[in-house]
């Protein structure tokens, strides 16, 4: 127990996560709290987990307006898991393109803007309709208009400092979502990312499916998630043929794509945080109604796939059980950027 000091309630005050720990201690002292008296204060304040520590350039990333801090008092506790990580840093300074402004696309993206992700950019030639209207994305008024803008209002309600902007021709995101439906039957759909990671979000008919990541050289690709397709099923390519013919109407009720477009978000988190090897590696992950129980279909790389990710003595393609309440531990491991 700490007997009240004169300057003890300024010291505590000041550990609002603006300051650095030398910027604290001066401050104390001037306030006549020895450095002996400091230590102690932090020390019981971080044996309670009342005091996060941070890499000192999450203080310059957090930004000082008061939306800023507000924001960052709220992520920051789930964000900063490991200590004096750069968690905050890293992703104020990612770039995430979600390729689909669809009903998985545009509250993903809201959500990757509201968790930090400096930079989030929304991609899409279409126009807004009725059915494209969702909770945390595109509305009803937005009916008519450019997909693309009608998604960057709703990324902007929720964080108004996110970077919008197209990327720079030649300079490639740190992630690429791949949020149009039907985006993960198709591997000639992968051509056009910008290189880097590539990660599958979106809905087919009424099945949410999140997956695989593709970290180019390191994972499998869409295309050896093909090739086990085909492995399986010798119709499959006329199948895929026709599933991306033409422009799929909406789908997905409210609840799978909101479902869908949380796991994503987990999932780049997971990848832009370095905090382990995120679930999607290697698979797929679909969220079946009406229980929307997630399960889990494994993508090994293929070894007829020259994507380079193959690996000797590949088993085949195969579905997990459903995971258990609480979810399936991640690989171990770290898969950063």
């Amino acid at each position: 127990m700490l007997d009240p000091l004169p300057g003890l309630g300024r010291l505590i005050r000041a550990l609002d996560g603006r300051r650095s720990e030398r910027t604290i201690r001066a401050d104390a002292a001037r306030d006549g709290l020895g450095p002996g008296v400091v230590e102690v204060v932090l020390a019981a304040l971080r044996s309670a987990r009342l005091v996060t520590d941070l890499d000192p350039a999450d203080l310059l990333a957090m930004g000082a307006g008061p939306a800023a801090v507000a924001r960052a008092a709220v992520e920051l506790p789930s964000a900063a898991v490991v200590p004096r990580s750069a968690v905050w840093r890293n992703r104020a300074s990612a770039a995430v393109v979600v390729d689909g402004a669809t009903r998985v696309g545009v509250p993903l993206a809201a959500v990757l803007a509201a968790s930090g992700v400096g930079r989030v950019v929304v991609r899409d030639e279409g126009s807004v309709r009725a059915a494209d209207a969702v909770v945390g994305g595109l509305t009803a008024d937005d009916e008519g208009r450019p997909r693309s803008s009608a998604a960057a209002d709703a990324v902007r309600r929720v964080s108004p400092s996110t970077d919008q902007r197209p990327l720079p021709p030649g300079v490639p995101p740190d992630l690429t979502v791949l949020a149009r439906p039907w985006a993960a039957s198709d591997p000639v759909a992968v051509r056009s990312v910008d290189g880097g990671a590539v990660l599958v979000a979106t809905v087919r008919g009424e099945t949410g499916v999140v997956g695989p990541l593709v970290v180019p050289g390191a994972t499998s690709c869409l295309r050896c998630a093909d090739l086990h397709r085909r492995d399986a099923d010798g119709r499959w390519p006329g199948l895929a043929a026709q599933l991306v013919t033409a422009e799929p109407p909406a789908s997905g009720s409210t609840l799978t794509c909101l479902l869908t477009a949380l796991l994503a978000a987990g999932q780049v988190l997971a990848y832009l945080d370095d905090a382990g090897a995120p679930l999607t590696l290697d698979a797929s992950v679909e969220l079946r109604p009406p229980d929307l129980i997630p399960r889990v279909r494994r993508w090994p790389p293929h070894p007829s796939c020259g994507c380079g990710a193959a690996r000797p003595e590949q088993s085949p393609a195969e579905d997990a059980d459903p995971l258990p309440p609480g979810g399936e531990s991640s690989p171990q491991g770290r898969m950063g950027r």
